[in-house]
């Protein structure tokens, strides 16, 4: 592994023992036990998009690991006034050991690993968003002991979210329902890679407009917010369409009896989920949030560590 730009480039392999390692580094972390590992890094932090999680995670995780995080807006840098990424990856590969970089074209994250020297680790595109799922696939393998065989549904809107979850459940041999309404479907792309990926994963994939076929017998039931950054001016709209797609009482009732609740936040109460789901005993929401520190803490050491290994 050499980027994380996308899961799909992961093999089963490679994730579970990321989540093996995440898995280590929390109950080492809850234990006082500290590991430099990165002592002497930095990561370079290119922010085009803000966000609360990344920054923080990413920032507290790299101090964890005994290295150091450059937060770099989009008015730190030249890219957004018209230096070209090939001559900033060229140039933050002689300053740094790794870049985390959230934005809105994935081609943008590709053509920094292309040009650049150094690792580079995708922290959102308005395509993908494999770091999230990389905390999810821990969370639900720490509450459900496995991946494979389960059955996890999402449900909402197909975007960055959807196509990541479709690769990861994929991959693990997670069966994964997506259901959206019409028109907003998740990009045929993904679902074809996801389909193929399936062949050898035995995972099934199943393409919805029907909620309930999604969540019903699922062990997870996952859904995410309507209006992504970048269309606020179709929130009202959005809202109208997806309303009945809310996870609520009723709809969560259909999956198993010990299903949990998953949502990458922001959360908006009222809109894709209600309070009484989200605040409920089977939301397991927070623990995700938590899980990014300690998995990208675990992406970062396999990347940036020199080839090192760390026991289990």
């Amino acid at each position: 592994m050499k980027h994380l730009l996308s899961l799909k480039d992961l093999t089963q392999e490679e994730i579970l023992d990321i989540i093996d390692l995440a898995i280590k580094l929390k109950k080492d972390n809850k234990e006082g036990r500290t590991h430099h590992y990165l002592k002497g890094k930095t990561l370079g932090m290119i922010f085009s998009k803000s966000s609360t999680r990344t920054r923080v995670s990413f920032e507290v995780g790299m101090y964890q690991l005994g290295g150091y995080a450059l937060f770099l807006s989009q008015n730190d840098i030249q890219i957004g006034r018209g230096e070209t990424i090939e001559d900033t990856a060229k140039v933050l590969s002689r300053y740094l050991d790794g870049i985390m970089i959230r934005t809105f074209k994935q081609s943008d994250v590709e053509e920094l690993a292309r040009f650049g020297s150094i690792p580079v680790i995708n922290g959102l595109t308005d395509d993908e968003h494999p770091c999230q799922v990389l905390a999810d696939l821990q969370t639900i393998y720490e509450i459900k002991g496995t991946l494979k065989g389960l059955k996890f549904a999402y449900v909402g809107d197909g975007n960055n979210m959807a196509h990541s979850l479709l690769h990861g459940c994929a991959i693990t041999g997670m069966n994964i329902a997506v259901a959206t309404p019409k028109g907003y479907e998740c990009g045929q792309k993904f679902i074809d890679e996801a389909v193929e990926i399936a062949k050898k994963s035995g995972s099934v994939i199943t393409i919805t407009n029907d909620a309930i076929e999604a969540v019903r017998d699922a062990d997870v039931v996952y859904t995410d917010t309507w209006a992504s950054m970048g269309q606020e001016d179709e929130k009202e709209e959005r809202k109208r369409i997806f309303m009945p797609y809310q996870v609520n009482n009723e709809l969560f009732s259909y999956s198993k009896k010990d299903a949990i609740f998953m949502h990458c936040l922001p959360a908006y109460r009222g809109s894709e989920v209600t309070s009484d789901v989200i605040d409920g005993e089977q939301s397991v929401v927070f623990d995700e949030a938590e899980n990014r520190l300690h998995v990208q803490k675990a992406v970062m050491v396999r990347l940036m560590g020199n080839g090192l290994l760390v026991n289990n």
